[in-house]
Parts: C-alpha cells; structure tokens; sequence
C-alpha cells in the first residue's frame, strides 16, 4: 500500500520533481569568536551558485 502511495506522489507533478533536484542543501561550519566552538549554518541554495555562496 505505501509503494502505490510513494508512486501517485511522484507521478503527480513530475515538473516540480524535476525542479527540486536544482538545489543543494550547503552545511557551513562557523566558528565563535568568544567560546571558539563550533556551529553549523544550513540553507537551501541553487546548483548553480554554490560558490557564490560559499565565498561569503
């Protein structure tokens, strides 16, 4: 039953589907300047402009 689920769901907007894999989940990791852990920053970006965003 949940095969047939999994499979409506990717077959019901394939324009979407085929958008999502455009973007990249990008981790950086931040160092604090008071305690000198570390923490870590997510966001979403495009494929395209990964190192734009990374250079910040």
């Amino acid at each position: 039953m949940a095969k047939a689920a999994k499979t409506a769901i990717k077959t019901k907007d394939q324009k979407a589907a085929a958008d999502a894999k455009n973007w990249t989940k990008v981790i950086r990791t931040i160092r604090s300047a008071k305690t000198g852990a570390y923490t870590f920053k997510e966001s979403i970006v495009h494929k395209d402009k990964i190192q734009e965003h990374l250079a910040q």
